[in-house]
C-alpha cells in the first residue's frame, strides 16, 4: 500500500487535477490520497490559504467580506466547472466557507484554524468527487473519522498515541481514500491545525499507522537536489539520502519536505519519496533509513538566514556550576527556543532565530545576564545564516571540514561558529547573512564540482 500527497502546486487547478487522476490511476497501490488546499496557478497568484488568512483577519476585525467570499468560492468555483463536477458540491463549499463567519469570536482559540483548514477540508471533497466521476471508487473522509486525533494547541497540533490505533483500521476500506491533510480534531471536537505546510504531517502519520510500503510526496520539483537552484546552477540532483540527513537539510532552508513530516515516517520505518506531479516518470529523490555508502562525503549543502545570536563572556565560567541552566532559564521563562549553543571556557553563545526575539525579550534577557548572573560581556549579533553541509559518510572521511573551511577562507568569507552534533551527519559554520549564498556556492564547488 502507498500513502499519496499532493502538494498545493499539484492541485492549484483542473489541468493539474487531470494529472494527479492520471497518476492515481497508473498505480492501484495508492489507496490513501492525502490533499493540500489548492496552491498558486502562477507566480502572481495567490494560495488559497493566504486568502483564507486574510479572510480570517477580515472577519475578526469587522471589515467587509463578501469581496473576499467570493474570491474563494470563485477558486473552488473555476475548478468545478471546468471538471464538470456537480452544483450540489459547490453549494456544500459555498456554505462552508460562508458558516465560516458565523463561528464565534469570543473565547475561541481554534477560530484561526477553522478558517485555514477549510482549504484542505474542501478540496477534499472535491477531489473525491473528481475521483468517482472518472471511475474511482472514492471516498472522503474527515480526519476525524479517519482517526486523526490531536492536542489542543492551535496552529501547533500534536498527535495523540492513541489515534494510531484508531489510524490502523483505515485499512479496512474498500477503494481509494481521500483525506485533508494540515489538520486534526481534539478530544472536544475541535478543528486544529498542524504548524503551516502541515499537509505533509498527516501523510507521514498516515503512513506510519498503516505501515505503508511507501510515502509518496508529489510537489513541483524533480525530487532534492545538492543545494538550491536559486543558489547553484544546475545542482546535483539526489537520488537517495537518509532520513538524518533530510531532518538536516529541512532544517537548515530545504523546504521541498516539512521536516515535522519525517518523524513518524521515519518511526514507522516506511520509505518516501518526493516526486514531480508535472513528471511523475522521473524516480524523485527516496529517502530511507539506511542507505550505501559513496565516495562523496556530503550529500547536500543548505543554508538559512534571520538568526542571531547571544553573546557571553564570563571569567571562570566553567567553574560555575549551574551557570548553562540559568542562561536557559530565562529563555525558557520569555518562550524562547533556542537553536545552538557553541562554548568555550569562559565564553557561550546562544543562536536563536531573529522571529524568537523581540526588542522588551532582548532587553530582559541582557538585564538579566548583567546583572543576575553578573557576566563580564555581553552581545546580541544580528543578521547571521547557518549553512550546513550534511553527509551520513563524512564520519568515514578525513579532513571534510578542513575543506570546507579552506573553500570559505579562499572566498574571504569570515566564520563566525562552527559546530558538529556527535553523530556527525553535518557540520555547522554561522556566517554573515551577506556571505549566504557566496559560501554555499564555495562549499558546493569544493564537494560536488
Amino acid at each position: 500500500m502507498k500513502v499519496t500527497k499532493f502538494g498545493g502546486s499539484s492541485l492549484a487547478n483542473a489541468e493539474q487535477l487531470k494529472k494527479v487522476l492520471n497518476i492515481v490511476k497508473t498505480d492501484a497501490n495508492r489507496k490513501f490520497i492525502v490533499v493540500s488546499a489548492p496552491g498558486k496557478e502562477h507566480s502572481d497568484d495567490q494560495k488559497l490559504t493566504d486568502i483564507l488568512i486574510a479572510y480570517h483577519d477580515a472577519y475578526v476585525t469587522g471589515a467587509p467580506l463578501n469581496d473576499i467570499q467570493d474570491s474563494i468560492i470563485n477558486r473552488f468555483k473555476t475548478i468545478i466547472e471546468s471538471l464538470e463536477l456537480s452544483q450540489k458540491l459547490l453549494d456544500t463549499i459555498i456554505n462552508n466557507i460562508k458558516g465560516l463567519a458565523h463561528l464565534p469570536i469570543e473565547n475561541n482559540p481554534f477560530l484561526y484554524d477553522a478558517f485555514l483548514a477549510s482549504g484542505e477540508d474542501n478540496n477534499a471533497k472535491l477531489i473525491a468527487e473528481y475521483f468517482r466521476n472518472n471511475g474511482i471508487k472514492a471516498r472522503y473522509l474527515n480526519p476525524g473519522v479517519a482517526g486523526l486525533m490531536v492536542s489542543s494547541e492551535p496552529q501547533n497540533a500534536r498527535i495523540l498515541p492513541a489515534s494510531y490505533d484508531k489510524m490502523e483500521k483505515l485499512k479496512e476500506y474498500d477503494g481509494i481514500l481521500v483525506i485533508p491533510g494540515f489538520f486534526g480534531i481534539t478530544k472536544d471536537g475541535q478543528i486544529c491545525t498542524f504548524s503551516r505546510g502541515g499537509s505533509d504531517i498527516t501523510g507521514s502519520l498516515i503512513a506510519a499507522a498503516i505501515s505503508a510500503d511507501l510515502y509518496e510526496n508529489f510537489t513541483d520539483v524533480d525530487g532534492i537536489f545538492a543545494a538550491h537552484p536559486g543558489v547553484v546552477k544546475k545542482p546535483h540532483s539526489i537520488k537517495k539520502l537518509t532520513y538524518k540527513e533530510m531532518r538536516e537539510l529541512a532544517y537548515a532552508g530545504f523546504t521541498v519536505l516539512h521536516d515535522e513530516a519525517l518523524i513518524p515516517a521515519y518511526r514507522g520505518r516506511v520509505p518516501l519519496v518526493i516526486k514531480n506531479t508535472n513528471n511523475p516518470d522521473h524516480p524523485g529523490t527516496k529517502i530511507v533509513l539506511d542507505r550505501s555508502t559513496d565516495k562523496n562525503p556530503v550529500v547536500g549543502i543548505s543554508g538559512d538566514d534571520r538568526f542571531i545570536s547571544i553573546n557571553m563572556s564570563k571569567y571562570l565560567m566553567n567553574r560555575e556550576v549551574g551557570f548553562g541552566r540559568k542562561v536557559l532559564q530565562i529563555l525558557e521563562d520569555l518562550h524562547i527556543r533556542w537553536e545552538h549553543m557553541p562554548t568555550g571556557i569562559d565564553d557561550l553563545s546562544i543562536v536563536i532565530r531573529e522571529r524568537e526575539m523581540t526588542p522588551i525579550k532582548e532587553k530582559e534577557i541582557l538585564t538579566y545576564l548583567t546583572h543576575n548572573l553578573e557576566v563580564d560581556e555581553v552581545s546580541v549579533t544580528k543578521n547571521l545564516s547557518i549553512i550546513m553541509i550534511v553527509g551520513e559518510n563524512m564520519k568515514s572521511h578525513v579532513g571534510v571540514t578542513a575543506a570546507a573551511t579552506k573553500a570559505l577562507s579562499e572566498n574571504k568569507i569570515n566564520i563566525t561558529m562552527i559546530s558538529q552534533g556527535s553523530s556527525e551527519v553535518s557540520v555547522m559554520f554561522v556566517v554573515d547573512s551577506k556571505d549566504e549564498k557566496k559560501a554555499i556556492k564555495a562549499l558546493y564547488q569544493a564537494f560536488f564540482n
